[in-house]
């Protein structure tokens, strides 16, 4: 973290007080909006983060003072609708963040912005439909559907009528569906013998997630073969809804706060049971650690799970401290050029995907540690998609530097991003992490893709 001005205290995070009323007075928002957009323009500091900054530096530089007061109000919309509620410019960049005394929080400024927005307006049918993931998923993986979706959204006839009339990019390569989903065909085994240690839980519970399960199996059933070599009992957490940060992304904090309510009971008994809750995209962890506390901090429950959830590789960290991590890799990995993405870096958790890989020999691993561009369905837009792929271009440049054998994002959407910005002179395999490691463990063909192994149901005794 950079050092700040009259602090140098790690940065504090405030409870936000969305059920109050004055978080809603588009007054009092104003007021903050002229407060901490004016200490940004004095300072700029975030201006290669994304397209949130630049636009509102243009804006003031554009203006007629040059100043913010020379910047129309109503354009202040422009920058929130630019804003992915990343945090990195809070975790990372901002000099201001509390505890000093100028209280500046970007991100939740952004967020408190597009809920005042959500409630005035709601939100149009494009952005309602990629929010709801959960219900799109079990609707589009539905068998004898997911096939026709798939090849509806590879015609480019289908995806400019898409781009005129939904506001999805042409260009964007979307995810493909599953009538396989991980839920139905997942095989858990909870014979081994609990082995806890002075860090980790020695059980594990699987938070599915939409992603996972609708759209790439694969990697759930990586992570549970992973569990099963190292012998950890293991188990799905039985009944799951959308984590809510689509939700949340688009400002509509009751119905994150419904999500919340069918979620947090099911992993509430998990957590008081000792069971580490895992979840294999970064957004999902993230939404449990740090956003939900932050917006129900009185919710004791909410507080439990969040101090049970764990990412993969931060939990297998932690059983390699405990040495009881498995290290019996058959296969090398060869390069691999590896991109944390930035709701793994905003956890604080440290490279703990990048640790693991490199315990296995032979193998390299190239670090890039910048935002990808496309930022859960920011990316997707039409009015956003050419911008997706400009914040992009220097990890493109840079995951291709070392000609790596591999390609690798702990969040998939990031990766499939990369993967379409290195453009088609890439050769490199597109996996997960975690299917990375189960390559490492269990020397199945490198041949094989993803996609290929994300329809195979997985036994944890045999497959």
């Amino acid at each position: 973290m950079a050092t700040r001005e009259g602090s140098l205290e790690a940065p504090t995070r405030y409870p936000i007080d969305w059920k109050k009323i004055e978080f809603y007075n588009e007054e009092t928002l104003q007021n903050e909006m002229d407060r901490i957009f004016d200490i940004c323009h004095g300072c700029r500091r975030c201006v290669n983060l994304c397209t949130a900054f630049p636009r509102l530096f243009d804006l003031i530089d554009e203006g007629t003072t040059g100043e913010l007061d020379g910047v129309e109000k109503s354009k202040y919309w422009e920058v929130v609708d630019r804003c992915f509620l990343c945090d990195m410019c809070f975790m990372t960049k901002c000099p201001y963040v509390p505890p000093h005394e100028w209280n500046v929080d970007f991100p939740h400024l952004m967020l408190r912005s597009k809920a005042v927005q959500f409630k005035n307006k709601g939100a149009g049918f494009r952005d309602r439909l990629l929010s709801n993931t959960d219900q799109v998923g079990k609707i589009a993986a539905t068998p004898g559907i997911a096939q026709g979706i798939n090849t509806l959204n590879k015609s480019s006839a289908v995806r400019k009528l898409m781009d005129s009339t939904l506001g999805i990019h042409a260009d964007r390569v979307l995810p493909e569906y599953t009538a396989k989903k991980f839920r139905s065909n997942a095989r858990t085994d909870d014979h081994f013998t609990v082995k806890d240690g002075k860090r980790t839980h020695g059980k594990v519970a699987i938070y599915a997630t939409c992603y996972v399960n609708y759209n790439e199996p694969g990697i759930g059933h990586d992570l549970l073969k992973i569990l099963e070599h190292n012998e950890i009992p293991t188990r799905l957490v039985s009944k799951e809804s959308c984590c809510g940060m689509p939700k949340l992304e688009l400002g509509d904090l009751e119905t994150v706060e419904t999500l919340k309510n069918e979620n947090i009971p099911q992993l509430l008994k998990l957590a008081e049971d000792g069971y580490a809750i895992l979840s294999a995209i970064p957004s999902c962890i993230l939404m449990y650690k740090q956003e939900l506390p932050l917006l129900f901090p009185d919710d004791e429950a909410v507080q439990t799970v969040a101090a049970a959830m764990f990412d993969p590789f931060e939990y297998f960290v932690l059983r390699n401290q405990d040495e009881l991590l498995k290290t019996d890799f058959k296969t090398p990995l060869g390069k691999v050029a590896y991109h944390i993405p930035c709701h793994q870096r905003v956890q604080n958790i440290g490279k703990k995907t990048r640790d693991v890989l490199q315990l296995i020999p032979d193998t390299e691993v190239n670090v890039v540690e910048r935002c990808s561009g496309h930022d859960g369905t920011w990316g997707i837009k039409s009015e956003h998609f050419t911008d997706s792929m400009k914040i992009g271009r220097p990890v493109f440049r840079q995951m291709a530097a070392n000609r790596p054998d591999y390609i690798s994002s702990d969040c998939p959407i990031a990766a499939r991003h990369i993967e379409q910005g290195m453009g088609p002179e890439n050769s490199a395999k597109n996996l997960h992490p975690l299917s990375l490691l189960r390559i490492a463990y269990e020397g199945y063909p490198e041949d094989t893709q993803q996609s290929d192994l994300s329809n195979q149901p997985v036994n944890s005794t045999t497959d």
